[in-house]
């Protein structure tokens, strides 16, 4: 299976994927959208929207299934129209927020400006 070339090892694999996204900025002259990245108003509109019209579509075929099976009344409709609508919200909150962007990645902290060391009012 091996070819005989030594394996790169997997920590090298961050500064390859850093230096690549930096040739690629460079390239373009702007942020890549990406994990992280810019989101239009008008994509980050439309990922909202599916993402809470998904998880109800979702949430109601799960209790129309169930109440068809079980030979219910509308009980379980209810039931996972309201599971539904609560995980649409849930996405759409960790969608404006960022969070859960990707596996594994968090937001890099902010950069540190010199205008940050300063304080209102001082001095020298």
């Amino acid at each position: 299976m091996s070819e005989g070339k030594p394996r790169k090892r997997l920590g090298d694999l961050d500064a390859r994927l850093r230096k690549a996204q930096a040739e690629r900025r460079s390239a373009t002259g702007k942020e890549a959208a990406g994990p992280g990245g810019s989101m239009s108003g008008f994509g980050m509109a439309m990922r909202i929207g599916t993402e809470l019209i998904a998880a109800l579509i979702v949430g109601v075929g799960i209790g129309l299934l169930l109440d068809h099976w079980l030979e219910t009344g509308p009980l379980f409709l209810v039931v996972f129209f309201f599971l539904g609508a609560a995980a649409g919200i849930l996405n759409v909150y960790r969608a404006a927020s960022g969070i859960g962007l990707g596996a594994g990645y968090a937001r890099p902290p902010a950069k540190k400006t010199s205008d940050d060391d300063e304080t209102i009012g001082r001095t020298e």
